[in-house]
C-alpha cells in the first residue's frame, strides 16, 4: 500500500498546533477522503481518540508525539516524514467488542481499544459476578472495579491496576480487578482472546455500576458481555527502532 498522501489531524494544544502549521507549511495535506496514511499530533488519548473516528476508513496512522507519555506515537521531526512512514512497520490492533445492558433494559454497544473497565458509581463496593464463555468463575467479587484490556491497552490502566503486560501477538486478554475486596487474593486471569467475558451485577440499586470503553461510559448498567472483535483490525504505523512489540516488552524491564 501507498504511503505517500497524507492527512494531519491534531489535538486541541498550542504544541500540538504549532506542529500541526509547521507539518502542513512543508507537507501536502489532501484530506481524509485522499490520503494514504493519516498523521496523528497529540497524546496517546488523542490518538485513541482518532483510531475510534477513523475506524471505519481502514486507513493506517502514523502518530508522533505531541502529548504526554506517548506510548502509541513515534518522535516527532519535520523531516523525511514521506520516507518515515514507508520504512514504518505496522502493527495490526484487534479491538474489543462491548455490550451493555442498563438497568431499565437499553443495550449500549461500544468499541475499546485499550479496555472495558467496570466502576462503582457509590461509596459502597461493587459485587460482580464474572462468567467467561458462558461459565461462572467468580460467583461475587466484592471490589471498586474490574477491568478486561487487550494487549496494546495493557501498559495503561491495566499496568496502573497492577495488571499483567501482554505482547502484542499474545492472543490473550487481561483481565484485572480493581482494589478487590473478596475474594482479597485474587489478582486477575489471562484469557484467550477469544473469550466472551460476562459481568452480571449485583445487587444494582444499592451497589450501582457504571462501564466504561476507552472514553466512552454507561451508567446504571446490570450487564456487560466483552469480547474481542477479531475481525476489526487497527493499523498504526511505527519506526523500526520504536515499534510497538518492542514498546511493550521493554516496558516489563522499566524498574
Amino acid at each position: 500500500m501507498a504511503r505517500e498522501k497524507i492527512t494531519i489531524m491534531a489535538s486541541e494544544t498550542p504544541q500540538a498546533d504549532a506542529a500541526l502549521r509547521q507539518l502542513r507549511g512543508r507537507y501536502d495535506d489532501v484530506g481524509l477522503d485522499k490520503a494514504d496514511v493519516i498523521v496523528v499530533l497529540g497524546g496517546d488519548g488523542f490518538m485513541l481518540s482518532v483510531l475510534h473516528e477513523t475506524r471505519h476508513l481502514n486507513r493506517p496512522i502514523y502518530g508522533m508525539n505531541q502529548g504526554t507519555i506517548g506510548f502509541l506515537m513515534n518522535s516527532f521531526s519535520l523531516e523525511n516524514l514521506v520516507e518515515r512512514m514507508q520504512a514504518a512497520e505496522l502493527a495490526v490492533v484487534h479491538p474489543l467488542a462491548m455490550t451493555a445492558t442498563d438497568a431499565a433494559g437499553m443495550e449500549h454497544r461500544a468499541m475499546a481499544i485499550n479496555e472495558v473497565s467496570v466502576f462503582r458509581e457509590t461509596r459502597q463496593a461493587a459485587k460482580i459476578r464474572v462468567s467467561i464463555d458462558d461459565r461462572v468463575r467468580l460467583e461475587e467479587l466484592v471490589c471498586d472495579g474490574v477491568l478486561v484490556a487487550t494487549p496494546a491497552g495493557s501498559t495503561a490502566y491495566n499496568l496502573s491496576a497492577h495488571g499483567p503486560i501482554l505482547p502484542l501477538e499474545a492472543e490473550i486478554l487481561a483481565l484485572t480487578p480493581i482494589s478487590a475486596f473478596r475474594p482479597r487474593r485474587w489478582r486477575g486471569a489471562l484469557v484467550p482472546s477469544t473469550a466472551r467475558l460476562r459481568f452480571d451485577v449485583l445487587d444494582p440499586e444499592k451497589r450501582p455500576v457504571s462501564v466504561v470503553a476507552d472514553n466512552q461510559e454507561f451508567r446504571n448498567v446490570v450487564q456487560i458481555e466483552v469480547v474481542e472483535d477479531l475481525a476489526a483490525e487497527l493499523h498504526l504505523l511505527f519506526d523500526p527502532e520504536h515499534k510497538l512489540e518492542e514498546r511493550i516488552l521493554n516496558e516489563q524491564f522499566i524498574p
